[in-house]
Order: C-alpha cells, then structure tokens, then sequence
C-alpha cells in the first residue's frame, strides 16, 4: 500500500485542488483530509458522511459552584489567566474560561476542597465518507481546539484500516501547509510526498522549510511550481533549487481561470473540462504513479 501525501509551504498554492484532481485520476484510492485545521477537501468531493465520532484529547477545567469556597487558589496558581472573577455577585465567584483554558491541571492540584472536574476535552470529530471517486476519511477541529496532529494521526490511522478493508493500493491524502505538527504528523512514514508552491519570493522561501522536513524524515518529494507562467524566471530558480536539494521536479500547472470555475462548481479541474491545467495535472498524476511505483 503506498501513501501520497501533498503538502505546502503556505496555504493557498493549490495543494487541495491537485489532490482532488489526483482522486479523479486515480483508480481504488482513499482519500484523506489531513488538513483538520481547514478542512476544505470536502468542498470538491462532496462526501456523502457514513459515520461521524467525536476526538477526545486533553483535559479542560470546570468548577463545581456548590462546593467552591471562593478561597481564590485557582485564581491565584493559574498562569494562563483562564480562572476569571465573576462580576455582579457580593462573593468572589470563580469561572473558568474554556476557550483560555491550556488543561495543565494546576487549579485541580492546588484547590483545597476539590471542587474542580477535569474531564476529558472533545477537541472535535472525524468522518467516514463516501464520495463520487470512493471512500474518504476526514475531520473537523474544534474552535480554538488543539491536538492537530493527535486527530491526523486518527485520520491516517482509519484511512488506512479503509484501504486494508477495500482492498485499495492507494492512499491520497490532503496535507496540511506549514511544518508544524499536523505536517510532521502528515507525512511521517509516508511513501512519497508532493510539495506545491508558487512562483513567488514567498513561495520558495516557504519551499524550503518544507523541503528540510521531507529530507529530515528521509521521504521522497516531488516539487510542483502552480501557476508557474506568471513568473517563468522564478518557476526556474524554484525547480533549479529542488533539484539540487535532491527532489524530483512535477509537471509545472498552468494557471488557469478554469480551475476555480471548477472549484465553484464544485469539482476537479480534470473532471470539469479540458483545459489547460487539467492537462498539466494529467501528466503530473501519470510522472507521480512512475515516481511512486
């Protein structure tokens, strides 16, 4: 079973609109929104939810008014200024602010008569779904949750057990942009990774920190240039610099107006006509399938 991950340095590249083109093209893959951050996939495959379970990671703070003494020793301990003083009532009333609320568990410790709970926090969920190019796993975070790369871990996890089951090769999976946890928890043990980036300062910049990850983990990578025609000099420097750092250079995409009537559309470039940047992708999935084996 190999594992496609594509990933960017910055959101915004494209990254989610391959991938979706890349399910089209493929044939008995799963598809996995890592992504859970932003969550966008399902905006393109339209996946019809089987299932849906709740992500249970860390802990949250809540005191129990009627046994609270109001002596102050939360208030006191907390370094995240998540215990407030309740305004409008004659006793030094204490709350709890969820959202400022980091789960250390120090209120908990230092209170006195044990009038603080500290069950765990649902942080979010996770889906199985079924969409027109087959089976899909994916996930929303809570607001202000954290625990991203706890709940793409969940997600890679049942990704995988779903192509065990349907028998698939393949798994495509929508990575996050950036390096941080959610990436690291992407791509770790993955087969192969795409990386794509614009033609911009910023874009290769931001290539290069991802570069360094993919060569840290020791994971063949593939650079990819969108919409590479609206700086050709900087389309060249990018590549030139991916291949020195010893990644292979995709198929360079065109850009295209049609890709985000596509989007609007709600479906894959390469589904929704033949265009320009559908045919670069064409011929992107056909060097990825040769890359990956």
């Amino acid at each position: 079973m190999k594992e496609l991950v594509v990933i960017s340095g910055k959101g915004g590249t494209g990254k989610t609109s391959l991938l979706a083109s890349f399910a089209a093209l493929a044939k008995n893959a799963v598809c996995a929104d890592c992504d859970v951050d932003a969550a966008d996939l399902h905006l393109i495959l339209s996946p019809a939810v089987l299932s849906s379970t709740g992500f249970w990671s860390g802990h949250e703070a809540v005191i129990r008014r009627k046994d609270c003494i109001q002596c102050g020793s939360c208030f006191t301990h907390c370094r995240f200024s998540a215990v407030q003083k309740m305004k409008g009532s004659e006793a030094a009333e204490f709350s709890i602010d969820p959202v400022s609320c980091e789960g250390c568990g120090v209120c908990v410790r230092f209170c006195p008569v044990k009038a603080i709970d500290f069950p765990e926090k649902k942080c979010g969920e996770w889906f199985l779904s079924r969409t027109r190019f087959g089976p899909m796993v994916h996930a929303r975070l809570g607001i202000a949750a954290e625990n991203s790369g706890k709940l793409v871990t969940v997600v890679r996890k049942e990704a995988r057990r779903l192509a065990q089951e349907a028998g698939s090769d393949l798994i495509l999976v929508d990575g996050p942009p950036g390096i941080g946890c959610a990436a690291i928890a992407s791509i770790s043990g993955a087969s192969f990774v795409v990386v794509v980036t614009e033609p911009t300062l910023s874009g290769e910049h931001d290539l290069e920190r991802v570069l360094s990850l993919t060569r840290h983990f020791g994971i063949r990578t593939a650079v990819c240039v969108n919409k590479w025609d609206l700086n050709q000099d900087m389309a060249d420097r990018i590549e030139r610099k991916a291949l020195v750092s010893g990644c292979q250079a995709l198929e360079r995409i065109s850009y295209d107006r049609n890709v985000t009537a596509a989007q609007v559309n709600g479906k894959a470039v390469v589904e929704y006509r033949d265009c320009p940047a559908a045919q670069d992708i064409r011929k992107g999935w056909q060097t990825v399938c040769h890359m990956i084996g």
